[in-house]
């Protein structure tokens, strides 16, 4: 895969992402996050990997969802990016969180020394988070490195002149010089 494509892709997967959780008003896509696109090397297709959070049925109703949007996605992407060919979009369910979350499961039902059940069914396709126990070695507090000082943003160079953007009022003492 060339550079372009790899920069193709990151782009839509940013674009499409932005779009379906902003612009998609279908209450069916719930809990969708856009993982990955893979477009072919002509640009002419795009598979779109979207992982969602609930059960087998809802995750359905969520895909069948994002792709009855696919169209209204591909014409927003028309409007806002500027390459050649906007791709067809292929959605695809990405069922990694759910393979590494079964895995998970495994490894723990071992350290347990129990029998791993291969048929048992899925649940989630996430796990549920738990409270992380106390280990010795354990600092008492957060070590000054690990918390971040807050970034200062740079500010707009009319910002910095006192200017609020688009005020017209300012904008006109500027064309008049008063």
């Amino acid at each position: 895969m060339s550079q372009r494509t790899e920069r193709v892709d990151e782009l839509l997967r940013q674009e499409i992402g932005a779009i379906v959780s902003r612009e998609v008003a279908d209450p069916r896509v719930g809990f969708a996050t856009i993982t990955s696109v893979e477009t072919t090397p002509d640009l002419r297709h795009a598979k779109v990997w979207v992982s969602v959070i609930g059960q087998p049925p809802e995750r359905e109703a969520t895909l069948a969802a994002l792709r009855r949007a696919m169209p209204f996605v591909r014409h927003e992407l028309g409007t806002r990016l500027r390459i050649k060919r906007i791709p067809d979009l292929h959605v695809q369910l990405d069922d990694t969180a759910e393979r590494g979350t079964r895995v998970l499961q495994l490894l723990r039902e071992l350290e347990a020394g129990e029998v791993p059940d291969t048929d048992a069914p899925l649940g989630e396709s996430l796990p549920t988070p738990v409270a992380r126990l106390p280990h010795p070695g354990d600092l008492a507090e957060e070590p000054p490195s690990a918390v971040r000082p807050p970034v200062q943003r740079r500010r707009r160079r009319d910002e910095a002149r006192g200017r609020v953007h688009g005020d017209a009022r300012n904008d006109s003492q500027r064309r008049t010089g008063r």
